[in-house]
C-alpha cells in the first residue's frame, strides 16, 4: 500500500474546506484515509493553514509521498523539510 499525503474536499458548495490527510494512493479523493494531519481553509483572508507537525513527519518518516498541492501549501507555510523535498 503506497501512502500519500493529499487533500480532501470538505464543506459546502462553493465553501471549500480542505483537510490534509494521509491515505491509501489508490483510495478516492474523499474517500477512506488513514490519519487527518491539519486543514487548509482558502476562502479565509489570508488562507488558513494548520499541519500536526508530529504526524507529518510521522508519515514522511514511514515513506508517505506528498501530492504536489500540499507540497505547495508546507513550502507556503515555510514547513518543507528537507528530507520531504525529495519526493
Amino acid at each position: 500500500m503506497a501512502v500519500r499525503i493529499r487533500m480532501t474536499r470538505m464543506g459546502a458548495k462553493k465553501r471549500p474546506f480542505y483537510r490534509l490527510v494521509a491515505a491509501d494512493s489508490e483510495a478516492p479523493r474523499d474517500g477512506k484515509f488513514l490519519d487527518i494531519l491539519g486543514y487548509y481553509d482558502p476562502m479565509k483572508n489570508p488562507a488558513v493553514v494548520k499541519i500536526h507537525e508530529d504526524k507529518m513527519n510521522y508519515w514522511i518518516e514511514q515513506g508517505a509521498r506528498v501530492s504536489e498541492a500540499v507540497k505547495a501549501i508546507l513550502k507556503n507555510e515555510g514547513k518543507m523539510q528537507s528530507h520531504s523535498a525529495s519526493n
